[in-house]
């Protein structure tokens, strides 16, 4: 799986005119399932997030995690973090899994988030979705779980 990690003081997700998801200080996730994922790959993104030491501690240093800050997570898929450009000015996003399986994988990880945090809101899978946030640092951190 592919994830985008951003540390955000505040961050939303809009479908239309409604917010779907919110959290305040925590990490925005844009979430991408690859052809050959499975729920292990799922699990082990979700384990990375809530361990990532991302936020600061009491000498300023990346030294505590979303669960040491109590922050949230805010989850959204997004198939975009596959593209490959190396072709030509039109990305291909032939390496994103097929939507049956990135949506059941992105549920996945809603669901394991859940059961192991207290705090996730997420986007709506495959909708045209605007995201708004205050990057904090700014932090933002590629992560590739296989």
């Amino acid at each position: 799986m592919l994830a985008l990690i951003q540390r955000v003081s505040r961050a939303h997700v809009e479908v239309g005119a409604e917010t779907v998801g919110a959290i305040d200080a925590g990490l925005l996730v844009l979430v991408c399932a690859e052809p050959a994922d499975t729920e292990r790959e799922a699990e082990r993104l979700v384990d990375k997030l809530l361990k990532l030491r991302v936020f600061a501690d009491d000498q300023g240093r990346m030294n505590r995690s979303v669960r040491d800050v109590g922050g949230g997570l805010l989850v959204v898929s997004q198939f975009t973090l596959a593209a490959d450009t190396t072709g030509g000015n039109r990305p291909s996003f032939s390496g994103a899994a097929e939507p049956d399986t990135a949506c059941r994988l992105y549920e996945h990880v809603l669901a394991t988030a859940r059961a192991a945090h207290p705090i996730v809101q997420a986007g709506r899978f495959g909708a045209d979705m605007k995201l708004h946030l205050v990057n904090d640092g700014p932090v933002t951190i590629p992560l590739t779980v296989r």
